[in-house]
């Protein structure tokens, strides 16, 4: 029979199964710490309970009585890894493949956009990423969808449109076009355009009104942008202060695309408290932003893919020569940023048909040498801190958001586990649900009743 809910929104999946993961082997990316023989009690989407398989319940205790009275599905893991749903911090879900280049892919038809962005987020899931932060076009409908199950994905934190100036990183414009292109509106693409203070506080708040989580600006030149070179300066301090004053004001935070030290500094020291890429950072810089508390999302993977031989021709020419001048930088900043102290999380921004992807990622880190504890804590404990979701995110442990992987491999000994989940990850929890496997021992949660009355 139908409750009031599904009456109402009939795609609503049935609430998350009580489950117990018997003998698991958890990975707390907090300290890299191993717990072998760990029992997992799952209820109402939450990590209800977790206990050494060998302790003794006492008489009348909750589990006990759990497991008399309620349905339970107990899973005996035999040892597999458990960790935390992975954590994305820079995709663009409004750019699904399904065009080719550049250009077709920024400006697909909004429609078509839309009704590809369920088989990515799809995908993203699949590969074990539990929640993405989305820095420039996803929407209120899409993260809302997510959230009520109407297709399987990850949660989402969103920025709404990215927030550029004329001629700046989200101007997608060519030098001749007049007409603002497909980021220069406010119902479609990644941004939006906005110049002097007045325009600034109008475009932070508009973004905020239509759901976003957080506020994303353009403060430095960009790879994929038409008409300005990486070293260009972009929003004045004043602007800056703008959008910062909008989103403390609001409870939330502002993050900047920035490439160069200065351009770094102007939104550090202005009340940014994340920068995305950092590509050019230098250690002055870096310390700056240790000192600030700012967070660093690096994304090699996508300055790497845009250059391979597969993707070879998704750039024109004249974008493909400030692809490589961020590319050869990236390593250095990664090691620069680590050795300055500075929070760095787990981001791609990868575009179109180079989102395949995804995980990428963690290789590059490890070739930059950061430890394979450094480069999981980015996608679990450094992100959900960022997203100001520590007590929720990141973690296993009693009370938090029951999203969890299985697997048959420590990432911990070998980081690129995760570039072959079709052969280590065995499942994904979210939600206390289980909305992906390929072992036969757990069952997909996410197929909705047919309602008859």
């Amino acid at each position: 029979m139908a409750t009031a809910t599904t009456a109402l929104k009939p795609w609503t999946t049935t609430p998350p199964k009580r489950y117990r993961l018997v003998d698991a082997t958890l990975i707390d990316p907090k300290d890299g710490s191993l717990h072998t023989h760990v029992t997992i009690d799952l209820h109402a989407g939450h990590i209800h309970r977790m206990t050494k398989l060998s302790a003794q319940p006492s008489p009348g205790d909750e589990v006990l009585s759990w497991t008399q009275n309620q349905e339970i599905a107990i899973i005996n893991l035999d040892g597999k890894f458990v960790l935390p749903g992975l954590i994305d911090c820079h995709v663009h879900l409004a750019t699904p493949p399904g065009e080719e280049g550049l250009s077709a892919t920024m400006n697909q038809d909004p429609n078509t956009s839309l009704l590809r962005q369920p088989y990515l987020a799809h995908q993203m899931l699949k590969r074990g990423f539990t929640s993405i932060r989305d820095c420039g076009g996803a929407g209120l409908a899409v993260k809302e969808a997510l959230a009520e199950g109407l297709y399987p994905g990850p949660r989402v934190f969103t920025s709404g449109h990215g927030i550029s100036q004329t001629g700046g990183h989200g101007d997608l414009r060519g030098a001749k076009d007049e007409e603002y292109a497909c980021c220069g509106g406010n119902t479609h693409g990644l941004g939006r355009i906005a110049d002097g203070v007045e325009q600034c506080l109008h475009a932070a708040r508009e973004e905020l009104r239509q759901g976003a989580d957080f506020i994303k600006i353009m403060v430095s030149g960009g790879v994929v942008s038409p008409t300005d070179k990486l070293t260009n300066l972009q929003y004045t301090p004043a602007e800056i202060q703008a959008f910062t004053k909008v989103a403390s004001d609001s409870g939330t935070w502002v993050t900047a695309h920035a490439y160069t030290p200065a351009a770094i500094r102007n939104a550090v020291e202005n009340g940014v408290l994340g920068i995305e890429h950092g590509n050019l950072i230098d250690e002055p810089t870096a310390k700056l932003m240790a000192e600030k508390g700012a967070f660093l999302t690096p994304t090699l993977v996508t300055y790497q893919t845009m250059a391979s031989k597969e993707f070879g021709s998704f750039l024109p020419p004249s974008i493909a020569a400030k692809n490589l001048q961020v590319l050869d930088a990236g390593l250095r900043s990664i090691q620069i940023a680590d050795q300055a102290g500075v929070t760095m999380c787990y981001g791609t921004d990868l575009l179109g048909p180079l989102q395949v992807k995804q995980t990428g990622e963690f290789a590059l880190r490890r070739q930059a040498g950061l430890s394979a504890l450094k480069v999981l804590q980015s996608a679990t404990v450094n992100a959900a801190k960022m997203l100001r979701q520590e007590d929720k995110l990141g973690r296993l442990k009693e009370g938090f958001v029951a999203d969890l992987l299985i697997l048959n491999a420590n990432p911990l000994e070998d980081i690129e586990v995760f570039d072959r989940p079709d052969k280590h990850l065995l499942a994904v929890i979210k939600d206390g649900k289980v909305l992906h496997s390929r072992w036969s021992k757990l069952r997909p949660d996410i197929e909705a009743p047919v309602l008859i009355e």
